[in-house]
C-alpha cells in the first residue's frame, strides 16, 4: 500500500496495483480501475516514487524470502535471484 493525503488532511492507504491513471490537473488525481477517483495532495511526480518505491519494496522482500526458506514454496512462478537475468521459461504440462 501507498499513503497519500486528500487536499483536506486526512491521509489513507491505496493499492497501487488498483491504480489505472495519475493526472495532474493541476491537482493531482487518482483513478482506480473500478473508475473511483481521489484527490490528494501529493504531486503525480511524488506518487510514481511512492509506486515505484512500493514495488522495489515487494520485490527485495520476496528475494529476502528466497533466501530465507524454501525456493519452491517461495518462487512458484519466477525465480527471483540476485544476478538472474530476466525470467526462466514456464515448462509444458506435459
Amino acid at each position: 500500500m501507498i499513503v497519500v493525503t486528500r487536499l483536506n488532511g486526512p491521509r489513507f492507504a491505496v493499492n497501487p496495483d488498483l491504480l489505472q491513471r495519475v493526472e495532474s490537473t493541476p491537482d493531482t488525481i487518482l483513478t482506480l480501475i473500478d473508475g473511483t477517483k481521489y484527490i490528494v495532495a501529493e504531486s503525480m511526480e511524488e506518487v510514481t516514487e511512492l509506486v515505484v518505491a512500493y514495488r522495489a519494496r515487494v520485490v527485495a522482500q520476496t528475494m529476502v524470502l528466497a533466501h530465507e526458506s524454501d525456493a519452491e514454496q517461495v518462487a512458484a512462478v519466477t525465480e527471483l535471484r540476485p544476478g538472474s537475468r530476466g525470467l526462466s521459461p514456464v515448462p509444458d504440462g506435459d
